[in-house]
């Protein structure tokens, strides 16, 4: 297991940085804090007061953060290869013996090699999968059927578009980018600017210009709409998977081990 440790020194700054990352990600998703709220709320209905949670593609641990606020019996286990949000998050729960954050790369076949033991009662992610090549994501669905107790709960709260839909999607877009404009004028970063002033802060540059080589290559996944991840879990395990929550363009995926 690849754990990472950090040091308490800078902790209002660190937490400073997850407000402006939060902000920053609520531009792009102003409904970001409901689909948490949906998310959570099945990690209780299924885990009970203390669920042992994966929190996959953590990045700062936004997800982790509000978990471990609302049940404060639960632990999780953050995975990222991100070295400059996970240090953000490493900083903010320094002294937070509940969250454990691991390094790894879901891209790799024996990425879950590096967590703890499970089997876990939840895995959750948000705005996170979409980055993964189809094959690859397929491949994870099945590994994270192998993660999970029986009857646990797997979350994917992501871009779904529905093609069904064209006319409602593009007047969507048009309407959240009025949105982001005027948001825009009011001083909001978008994640462009947002990196940028990550990569000014010292205490964040290194560890920025380390995920710049990391990603130098990078490119988006593929986008599915919500009943493609649904029957892929199914065929990948998942006794049973539905829509817990949409917007227009998002879904959260509810999947029971």
């Amino acid at each position: 297991m690849i754990e990472r440790k950090y040091d308490q020194k800078h902790q209002k700054h660190w937490e400073n940085w997850q407000r402006s990352w939060d902000r920053q990600q609520e531009w792009y998703m102003p409904d970001r804090e409901e689909r948490f709220r949906v998310m959570l709320d099945l990690v209780e209905a299924v885990g009970g007061s203390e669920p042992r949670v994966l929190d996959l593609a953590c990045g700062t641990a936004s997800i982790s953060e509000r978990l471990l606020a609302r049940l404060p019996g639960a632990v999780s286990v953050g995975v990222d290869l991100d070295p400059a949000l996970l240090t953000i998050a490493g900083g903010l729960f320094a002294a937070e013996p509940r969250l454990t954050l691991v390094t790894a790369d879901l891209r790799d076949q024996d990425w879950a090699a590096q967590l703890p033991p499970g089997p876990y009662d939840a895995v959750v992610t948000a705005t996170a999968l979409h980055w993964l090549a189809t094959d690859d994501l397929i491949r994870l669905y099945g590994d994270l059927a192998g993660l999970l107790r029986p009857g646990g709960v797997f979350l994917n709260a992501d871009h779904m578009p529905e093609p069904a839909t064209p006319v409602l999607n593009a007047a969507d877009r048009a309407f959240q980018r009025r949105r982001q404009e005027r948001e825009r004028s009011e001083g909001v970063l978008d994640w462009a600017d947002w990196w940028t002033a990550a990569a000014a802060d010292p205490l964040l540059a290194d560890h920025v210009a380390a995920r710049s080589a990391l990603y130098r290559e990078h490119t988006d996944g593929d986008l599915h709409p919500a009943d493609w991840h649904t029957a892929r879990l199914v065929e990948a395990g998942f006794r049973e998977a539905g829509v817990a929550w949409r917007s227009v363009s998002d879904s959260l995926v509810a999947a029971v081990r």
